[in-house]
Formats: C-alpha cells, sequence, structure tokens
C-alpha cells in the first residue's frame, strides 16, 4: 500500500491510497491519518480509486477516522470507492454515518460547501 497527501485547504487532507487495505497496511494507513489530524486537518477526505481490497481492518480504521475527525470537531469523507470496497462500505452500514461520493472533486466541493457555506 502507498499513501499520497495532498492539501487543498489549510484543514483538509485529501488521502490517496493505492493497494490493498487490510490487516498488514490498516496501521500505517492509522498512523497517516493521525498525522494529518495531528497537522491541524480535521477534514480528510480518503480517495478509494485505487484500493482494489479492504478488508475489516482497514474498515475499522475508516471508522476510527471518522471517530477521530468528529472529536477534532472535522469530517471524513469517502471518495471513489471500487466496486468491491463500496460494497463493503454499504454493507457494513459505514455509508449511513460517513458521506460516500463518486467523484473527488464532487467530496471536496460537498466539503466547501459544508463547512464554509461556498462552492
Amino acid at each position: 500500500m502507498t499513501v499520497e497527501v495532498s492539501v487543498p485547504d489549510p484543514d483538509v487532507a485529501v488521502v490517496a491510497i493505492t493497494g490493498e487495505l487490510d490487516v498488514d497496511t490498516a496501521t500505517e494507513l492509522h498512523f497517516q491519518l493521525a498525522n494529518q489530524l495531528h497537522h491541524g486537518r480535521r477534514h480528510l477526505v480518503l480517495d478509494l480509486a485505487d484500493v482494489p481490497f479492504m478488508d475489516s481492518s482497514g474498515l475499522n480504521i475508516v471508522i476510527r477516522a471518522q471517530q477521530e475527525t468528529r472529536r477534532a470537531e472535522g469530517s471524513l469523507r469517502l471518495a471513489r470507492p471500487t466496486p468491491a470496497v463500496r460494497r463493503i462500505i454499504d454493507l457494513t452500514g459505514v455509508s449511513i454515518t460517513t458521506p460516500v461520493h463518486d467523484g473527488l472533486d464532487e467530496a471536496l466541493a460537498e466539503h466547501r460547501r459544508e463547512v464554509h457555506g461556498r462552492e
């Protein structure tokens, strides 16, 4: 798994994940997300376009990230999940509490509308 982070706004980090999100990689992703929160990026967008597989360990990290961003008065959004990942997100009910977007631009625009009242 590889993780690339971009910062489109001072309080927003887009975390693009490439590879499987499973028991072997979940701890690394959690570290990356915690690091973003530590640096004041309270709003996280996980770009899942290149994640072909996610197991319960990966799902647990998504749930923990949701909880941690809320504690920091921030938000978590999921963008572009692959069909297999989207299925897990929907089956487990994560998509009920965490916004899921088909596009990255859509996720960022919705964040801006919600937080800043602008597009």
